[in-house]
């Protein structure tokens, strides 16, 4: 959604790279481009002039002028200033000290929220809960019939005792709920209730009434990412007529330019406590708003794929990949093992959407773009054909087994003999990372080098600087030399403090680095 937002933000940093002092002109023609940016990312226009302000504020005070790397400092202004502007840090959802939590779904027809109802009942579920959704919307056709689908999908528990299309009293159904969850110990009611195409009074009047008979603890406003600047009208309407606490976006997987979701926040004063991005279940939780704004400035978000990979990933399983990649240069990793990891990268969701999450990624976004994700189940299909004895050994493969495990398989010959020698090549590399031997061709980092003796020999191998033969121009050289430890001794010729000043810190964010 907003890959265009990233794109102009991307260009105009690109400009300010490799500067060593940021004028004021610098200063004031990247604010014209990132207010350029986020109007055509259809921003709003108050949240805007608000952002643009601060932004050249702090970029015209000491932070920038005395930092030894200003277009860095600028770019690490901007991603503050849009942390701000999204809601500051991640808001929580709040427990009720006597169960059961309510929590009541509020917002237009079409926002998402009966779906969403689901999304967030599965969500609980993982958190340890046992939450009940409740059909209150009784006027929507079939909308308690889906709300009852998405519960069982959900793998949660539904309350409808009215069949909608028209009957039913919503607000006595919510009340009933409560002695339901009591009775059947649920510890959190996810009310999901009716919306109309466009505010009007009896949405708002129905609302309120199920707000009174309830006493929710959250009031959660569904909100449609791309309806574009009306999503902070219905918003302060809603905020007005019935109150809520937190935002929760819908469809944020979409094209539109999706910036008024980025205003809500700042706006209604309410926090965004939620975003869902695709149709799946699964695909939904909380909403953090540094992270968001790492995406949005194309540095990734990998403590998202993190936690993404903490969900799906059994540590007992991948103690034992580890110790099979460790033992006999990786022999025992097999065809099985590679399969089944792959499987479990796969539940983590679309291969695409995962490299998006890593930094640097958005300058290969078209690349990313053209990813086929049916070449997994090409390769799942390839591993499936073989034999126990050919994927405990693929050495054996030869012409004629290729021949029928691509006729098994539906691919081309050269396509298993292909995969065969990408397997080999990975498990070769695995297996030298978990020995510590480190990434291949990058000797001298640690952790990422080729070990001990690589590096001797490299050594053996540099020649020395060779010494002019001309008595003048040796002279100037080392002079030159003595010159360069001089001001190694006294702090260096790029800024950097002695190494006797006690006072000097490294930056907060060379230190997080360093872990």
């Amino acid at each position: 959604m907003f890959d265009t937002l990233s794109d102009r933000l991307a260009n105009t940093f690109k400009t300010l790279r490799g500067k060593g002092r940021l004028s004021e002109a610098d200063i004031d023609g990247a604010a014209r481009e990132i207010r350029i940016a986020l109007l055509e990312a259809d921003v709003a226009l108050p949240v805007v002039r608000a952002f643009i302000a601060s932004v050249k504020e702090r970029a015209r005070g000491a932070d920038v002028s005395k930092a030894l790397n200003p277009s860095q400092q600028f770019i690490k202004i901007v991603n503050q200033e849009l942390v701000s502007i999204l809601g500051g840090e991640t808001r929580r959802l709040r427990f009720a000290k006597t169960a059961p939590t309510v929590i009541m779904l509020a917002g237009l027809q079409g926002a998402g929220k009966t779906t969403l109802a689901g999304k967030l009942g599965r969500w609980l579920k993982e958190q340890g809960h046992s939450p009940l959704l409740v059909a209150c919307d009784l006027q929507r056709p079939n909308a308690v019939n889906q709300l009852s689908v998405v519960a069982e999908r959900a793998g949660v528990a539904v309350y409808a005792p009215e069949p909608g299309n028209g009957v039913g009293d919503p607000v006595q159904v919510a009340k009933d709920s409560l002695e339901h969850a009591r009775a059947k110990q649920y510890d959190v009611v996810v009310v999901d209730t009716a919306g109309r195409l466009g505010i009007d009074q009896e949405l708002m009047q129905q609302a309120a009434d199920i707000r009174d008979a309830v006493s929710p603890d959250e009031i959660l406003f569904v909100v449609d990412a791309m309806i574009g600047q009306d999503a902070v009208n219905t918003a302060e309407a809603f905020r007005d007529g019935v109150g809520f606490d937190g935002v929760v976006l819908s469809k944020l997987d979409g094209d539109a330019r999706g910036g008024a979701a980025l205003s809500i926040a700042h706006v209604t004063g309410r926090q965004i406590m939620f975003a869902s991005n695709g149709e799946k279940l699964d695909e939904f939780d909380a909403f953090h708003p540094d992270r968001m704004a790492s995406r949005i400035l194309g540095m990734g978000d990998v403590l998202s794929l993190i936690e993404q990979a903490e969900r799906t990933f059994s540590q007992e399983e991948a103690a034992k990949m580890a110790s099979k990649l460790a033992s006999s240069k990786g022999k025992d990793f097999t065809l099985d093992d590679f399969l089944a990891q792959m499987e479990q990268v796969r539940k983590m969701g679309s291969i695409s959407k995962l490299l998006g999450m890593l930094p640097g990624m958005a300058q290969m976004k078209d690349q990313i773009n053209n990813i086929d994700e049916r070449d997994v189940d090409r390769t799942a299909a390839i591993i499936k054909s073989m034999t126990p004895g050919e994927r405990h050994d693929p050495t054996i493969i030869n012409g004629s087994r290729r021949a029928r495990i691509a006729k098994g398989s539906g691919v081309e010959v050269s396509a298993v003999k292909s995969l065969v020698e990408r397997f080999f090549e990975a498990r070769k590399m695995m297996s030298r990372m978990a020995q510590g031997g480190g990434m291949p061709g990058m000797p001298g980092i640690p952790g990422m080098g080729g070990g001990a003796g690589r590096q001797r020999k490299q050594q053996k191998q540099a020649k020395g600087k060779r010494r002019s033969g001309n008595p003048m121009k040796r002279k100037a050289e080392e002079e030159a030399a003595a010159e360069k430890r001089e001001q190694a001794a006294q702090g260096g010729a790029f800024g950097l403090p002695a190494a006797e000043d006690k006072n000097f810190e490294l930056p907060d964010e060379f230190k997080k680095f360093m872990g």
